[in-house]
């Protein structure tokens, strides 16, 4: 009966991942309570000291306007504006700027620095966004396809000969390795020597950014009190575009990745597979074909 398969599709699959699901949930919400929640209070502690001391030194002011000029200043950085410097800082809305904000709405990153404050803007970004976010993915899909059809010959490895085989897995494992450094290594040094950030602090924009988290309390070309190229920041969002694209290839061969590696180490070491077929023409098991979409 229909009600019959329902339930023991629920118990079955959907049971057991919602369970996981939520104690992932409730796991990643102990550990980040357990790590921040003291330094958030010691950064709150601390504002509120600097406060009282900026009050003492300044007897003129009172509380009840400091806390307006605070107010302003939050009301400031909510629109874009950063308090540092002054009115010759650098546009946020710049060509540049504003190209590096068009792929974070399309590509859903989000970091949440910079919103379009005038009622044209906002309307204008939701029916952007509506196209723009569709486009996105229909555009990495099928550049990730077209970069896996190049891949193909992977899957027909099993009728060639152990040198050709040990040779395909070399190419691929080098190309991951260059993609890893263009995509993941070298853009985070680039970022922390122009930024002033540590090797780790760019690291972990660059993942933020390309797992399209994007928390924003790190963004590039925002620092007042720095002299960036005209086109730094619309680099930045053309590397988002092939970092989202390449990893939308790579999602998929690591796992076949280690799967060949897997199956040429039992190889060389003459251990017959379960799931392979007959013997081959060299006297070892015939690999099991796996696709390239798998």
């Amino acid at each position: 009966m229909p009600g019959t398969g329902l339930c023991s599709c629920w118990g079955g699959r959907v049971l057991p991942l919602l369970l996981a699901y939520v104690c992932y949930l409730l796991l990643g919400a102990t550990v980040f309570q357990l790590l921040e929640k003291q330094a958030e209070a010691q950064s709150r502690d601390q504002f509120q000291i600097e406060k009282l001391r900026f009050l003492e030194n300044y007897t003129c002011l009172d509380q009840r306007a400091l806390e307006q000029f605070v107010q302003v200043i939050m009301e400031a950085w909510v629109k874009g504006v950063n308090p540092k410097g002054n009115s010759t800082n650098p546009s946020n809305w710049d060509f540049g700027s504003s190209f590096f904000f068009a792929g974070t709405v399309v590509t859903t990153i989000g970091y949440g620095n910079l919103a379009p404050s005038t009622e044209a803007g906002q309307i204008f970004c939701v029916f952007y966004a509506l196209m723009g976010i569709p486009l996105n993915v229909i555009f990495l899909n099928h550049l990730g396809t077209g970069l896996r059809n190049h891949l193909t010959t992977l899957e027909r490895w099993e009728d060639q000969p152990r040198r050709s085989q040990l040779l395909q897995l070399l190419g691929l494992a080098l190309f991951l390795t260059l993609g890893t450094l263009v995509i993941l290594i070298f853009p985070p040094m680039v970022f922390s020597h122009v930024e002033g950030w540590s090797f780790g602090e760019g690291f972990y924009f660059a993942f933020i950014t390309l797992s399209t988290i994007g928390f924003g309390d790190y963004v590039v070309g925002t620092d007042p009190s720095k002299h960036y190229i005209s086109v730094y920041r619309s680099l930045a969002a053309i590397w988002i575009l092939l970092g989202l694209a390449w990893l939308s290839l790579v999602l998929p061969l690591a796992p076949l990745l280690l799967h060949r590696c897997s199956q040429l180490w039992l190889l060389t070491r003459g251990l017959n597979l379960k799931e392979g077929g007959g013997p081959g023409t060299d006297g070892l098991p015939r690999l099991q074909k796996i696709p390239i979409s798998a």
